[in-house]
């Protein structure tokens, strides 16, 4: 699985590690020297994915404490590639033993094995949501970096769980507090919603299911000129960096699906001397940053991994009843806004680099 664990041109991560591995790590190449780096850096990020954070996810208990092995030297990038680790101390491989010779439905485990004859039962191995630590981390240092060479944010919300939305006053054109959102467990805008929220997956958690998530995100300050058609347009890395995730199945830019029953009228970004009177496009066009805000959203699936029973076939093909058990999220969405900001991230400093700074080594 080596040839899929490699993302971007410019800026460029590996991942490797496995869930109930020993380790989770990744090589960051491409980020100029002299960029100040130190674990404080990276180790927030890390902090808003971990799992056992809340009754409302996973309950795995991993402090996810991240090592800079290699390419900082008295605080700074040195230039060289950038080796991050995160140990496995809570890996419980025996939780998934009854169950190694069963595929279970929604997972990877039934093409895995029929792709390369052999897979990592402990919970999925290398298609775990586990290896998404690697992502975060380096999207850390994408962060940081993008923030030095030109204050550039990216930020994420959840918008939706299941039947509970955010639904601002369209009346009102009130920015997102993202203070609100990262102070509550559900990285959600509106806090009079929690308790809904709560009562929400305490009641999915008890019943043994789980339930979908959509999450909005926005990239500011970046600048016009990103993106390379026709095949590594902008919005096109986007798509594939966040469909990378595990259990995303849509991604969708500015208006996204919206614009099935828009008009050209009226989706149509006009221009002014002083700029667009809208961004329904999310802030590309034909692949194009436009200087406006990035908009995108992705849309999650439910966890798979519930308890209630289900049919499937074992290794043998034969007919099987299979009920999964661990540790596990009822919603994945909820941890999935640091994993997807860091995908937007790594994007954004490949394509600065590539576009804007192609010969900076070092800052």
């Amino acid at each position: 699985m080596s040839v899929g664990s490699h993302f971007g041109q410019r800026f460029r991560i590996t991942s490797c590690g496995e869930s109930h591995g020993e380790v989770i790590a990744v090589i960051v190449e491409g980020c100029p020297a002299n960029l100040n780096l130190t674990i404080d850096d990276i180790q927030p990020d890390l902090n808003r994915r971990k799992p056992g954070s809340s009754p409302f996810v996973s309950q795995r208990k991993e402090p996810d404490l991240v090592q800079i092995k290699s390419g900082v030297f008295e605080g700074k990038t040195t230039g060289a590639p950038i080796l991050l680790e995160v140990l496995n101390l809570n890996a419980k491989p025996k939780d998934y033993a009854d169950i190694k010779n069963l595929f279970r439905p929604g997972h990877a485990d039934y093409t895995v094995e029929h792709k390369y004859g052999h897979r990592d039962w402990r919970g999925g191995g290398r298609l775990s949501a586990r290896e998404t630590v690697a992502r975060v981390a380096a999207g850390a240092i994408a962060r940081k970096l993008l923030y030095q060479l030109a204050e550039i944010t990216v930020q994420g919300y959840v918008e939706q769980i299941g039947e509970i939305k955010y639904t601002p006053n369209k009346n009102m054109d009130v920015p997102i507090n993202f203070d609100s959102v990262n102070s509550n467990p559900f990285f959600f805008p509106d806090l009079n919603q929690i308790s809904d929220l709560e009562q929400y997956l305490t009641h999915l958690r008890k019943s043994g299911d789980s339930i979908g998530a959509k999450i909005q995100l926005i990239a500011k300050n970046v600048p016009i000129g990103l993106g390379e058609p026709v095949f590594d347009k902008l919005d096109a890395d986007f798509a594939k960096g966040l469909m990378s995730i595990p259990a995303v199945k849509a991604v969708e830019m500015g208006d996204g699906v919206a614009v099935v029953t828009q008009r050209g009228s009226e989706h149509r970004d006009e221009i002014t001397p002083h700029g667009f009177l809208s961004n329904h496009s999310g802030g590309t066009l034909g692949g194009i940053s436009t200087g406006q805000e990035l908009k995108m959203a992705i849309s999650l699936k439910p966890t798979s991994s519930i308890i209630q029973p289900a049919q499937t076939v074992n290794t043998q093909n034969e007919p099987a009843i299979i009920v999964t058990k661990g540790r596990h999220d009822p919603c994945v969405g909820i941890r999935a806004v640091p994993i997807a900001e860091a995908m937007v991230l790594l994007v954004l400093a490949d394509h600065y680099l590539r576009a804007l700074s192609p010969n900076l080594s070092s800052l």
